[in-house]
């Protein structure tokens, strides 16, 4: 049985020894929680680009950019079979509302609700983006209004009672600032090993400012996020910090062929007029530009793409790197970050979907027994325990933990082979052992290779307990690699 189908099992065992109670509505919450797409939740300061990063994740338009009071309101995007946006106020039933779209961004109709009235909102839209991870974006914490990064932290914070109902973040950064520490610091719940990185991901956003819009600014801005990486707080917090222009990632999925010919217009223009008209913004649209560009047209193009995604577009145009909107589109995506973070989502947050769902189904369940000494309590408290102590994906996931923050100390090519090994580059038997995917044998032999050097450092009498420890569950992983290879 797998580890999410314990967790099932224990939880509808408990819906029945728990029925009629109070808590069994927070019972089948959680058995609803692990049958649904792992949540993930984006976070960070006001301005921080959590919507426009959104945006891109998605492929449409969808999130509001500007400070409306949508933005205001935690708002969960799913994939649904319709089209559909639902109120969830504080103190009522949820309400269906209506809703159009400006601009691509949807402009949700409150009705009488305040933003501070309503719980949450959840946009229902078709999305094959969605039907793996549910995005959930969050009002800006450190705004001027109490009330609205009050809302983000009681969301995101967990508690004895309440463990956070997303299970992992994004957290968008700026620029490192004691308040960024604090929050990640506090969306670790104890249980979950010590602050765990594993469940979440830092993103320099609008990273293109690092280096003042300049065609390489991401260069910089990806200097500065292995800086950051290497910070023991963050380390702590964060298992990777991933550079992304947000403004241009979201035009590189949403880029129109209109809007390559107008880019392709200003990349005809003789180099000392574009040089001079792309120095900074006043000039970009000033009215006495030398373009056929109207003014109105040029701030729409700003407000698309940014001084840095024009820059970046013109030259990719002139040097012949990109002579299709197709071919711009997917350049924007690779420039901006946005397919390296996708492709990170994917390898520690997908691929660890279950572990994840099943992390955060248990710490419901256990907040469900929190002060009660019935004997169905005690029955799913023992079962908790159980499914805790011996599932080896935990085990992983505490070593992995221990490794990155410095917990458990081994030599450099011991760690990172054992960081690999434990699926920090993946989860894929073949990336775990560093092997092309098509070469079975290769695979064959690293996995026998790798429980031969674990046996030995298990065995050997100079390692320290915790490394012995380490290399212990290390030797389970690859028994079970080699349990799963073919005959």
């Amino acid at each position: 049985m797998t580890l999410i189908e314990q967790v099932r099992s224990l939880a509808a065992s408990a819906d029945n020894d728990f029925a009629g109670s109070p808590k069994q509505d927070a019972i089948q919450a959680v058995l609803r929680r692990i049958s649904e797409p792992l949540r993930v939740a984006i976070a960070g300061q006001v301005k921080a680009g959590k919507s426009t990063l959104l945006n891109a994740l998605v492929g449409e338009e969808l999130a509001p950019t500007d400070a409306g009071e949508c933005t205001k309101v935690v708002t969960w995007y799913r994939d649904g079979k319709t089209y559909r946006v639902t109120l969830f106020p504080n103190h009522d039933a949820p309400i269906e509302t209506r809703f159009e779209r400006e601009n691509g961004a949807l402009d949700i109709d409150l009705g009488a609700f305040r933003p501070e009235d309503l719980d949450h909102m959840e946009v229902e839209w078709p999305s094959a983006s969605l039907r793996a991870i549910t995005l959930i974006d969050t009002p800006g914490i450190a705004s001027l209004s109490r009330s609205i990064s009050a809302k983000t932290r009681s969301f995101l914070t967990p508690d004895d009672e309440h463990p956070t109902e997303a299970d992992a973040v994004l957290y968008l950064l700026r620029h490192l600032h004691n308040t960024d520490i604090r929050f990640l610091e506090s969306f670790h719940d104890v249980q979950a090993s010590q602050a765990t990185p594993i469940n979440a991901i830092g993103v320099l956003s609008r990273a293109d400012e690092i280096g003042v819009g300049r065609v390489d600014a991401m260069n910089s801005a990806r200097k500065i996020a292995h800086r950051y990486q290497q910070d023991p707080q963050l380390q702590r917090l964060c298992q990777a910090i991933v550079p992304v222009a947000g403004l241009v990632g979201q035009a590189g999925v949403t880029l129109t062929e209109g809007e390559y010919r107008s880019l392709a217009v200003l990349a005809s223009l003789p180099q000392e007029v574009h040089q001079q008209l792309l120095s900074a913004v006043d000039r970009f649209v000033a009215e006495e530009a030398s373009v056929s560009l109207i003014p109105l047209q040029r701030q729409a193009m700003l407000e698309r793409f940014g001084l840095y995604g024009i820059r970046l577009g013109v030259y990719l145009i002139q040097a012949g790197k990109t002579t299709t909107a197709k071919e711009l589109s997917q350049a924007f995506r690779t420039e901006s970050g946005i397919d390296n973070l996708q492709h990170v989502l994917v390898t520690q947050f997908t691929q660890r979907s279950d572990i994840l769902k099943a992390r955060s189904g248990l710490l419901a369940l256990d907040a469900v027994t929190m002060g009660d000494s019935s004997p169905a309590a005690t029955a799913l408290a023992n079962g908790i325990e159980r499914i805790e102590a011996m599932a080896h994906d935990f085990a992983e996931m505490r070593l992995l933990n221990m490794i990155l923050t410095g917990g458990v100390v081994l030599r450099d090519s011991d760690r990172l082979a054992a960081a690999r090994l434990l699926g920090s580059h993946g989860r894929a038997d073949s990336t775990r052992l560093d092997q092309d995917p098509a070469d079975s044998e290769g695979i064959r032999a690293a996995a026998f290779a790798a429980l031969s050097m674990w046996q030995s450092r298990a065995e050997n009498p100079m390692s320290s307990r915790s490394q012995a420890d380490a290399a212990r569950i290390l030797v389970q992983s690859c028994e079970a690699i080699i349990s799963r290879l073919p005959t």
